[in-house]
């Protein structure tokens, strides 16, 4: 990834985490990585841990941020989310997976910042 994907991408993260800490989430880690990939945040939202994944995108060249979440990536991030649990022992709390879609335009200005939660329930399979 060159090196303004990453900034931008860091950006993006660094909204989404302030953007949930806001609506009073606790942010347990941030970009948490074992062997099978990473995932952005994780925070708590009351008893239910969310493992939240961030996309960041500068116009639509690349599709919304939206587009980013294939199967294949929402399969990933199930089997994260579960490598997490199982690390941490967490036996059956609730837990789900949210995403932050962050859009800019092409001159970087914010067109939106949207939390949707629980998305492996809203058409993602895995």
């Amino acid at each position: 990834m060159d090196n303004r994907r990453q900034k931008l991408g860091q950006w993006g993260e660094n909204l989404a985490k302030m953007e949930l800490l806001g609506k009073g989430y606790v942010l347990l880690a941030q970009n948490w990585r074992c062997s099978r990939g990473e995932v952005d945040l994780i925070v708590q939202d009351g008893e239910t841990m969310v493992f939240v994944e961030v996309k960041t995108r500068r116009g639509r060249d690349l599709g919304t941020p939206e587009d980013a979440i294939t199967a294949h990536k929402a399969r990933k991030l199930y089997t994260i989310a579960q490598t997490y649990l199982a690390e941490q022992e967490s036996g059956d709390i609730p837990w789900r997976i949210d995403l932050v879609a962050v859009e800019l335009d092409k001159q970087g200005q914010l067109l939106r910042c949207e939390h949707r939660e629980n998305i492996l329930a809203f058409g993602f399979v895995y």
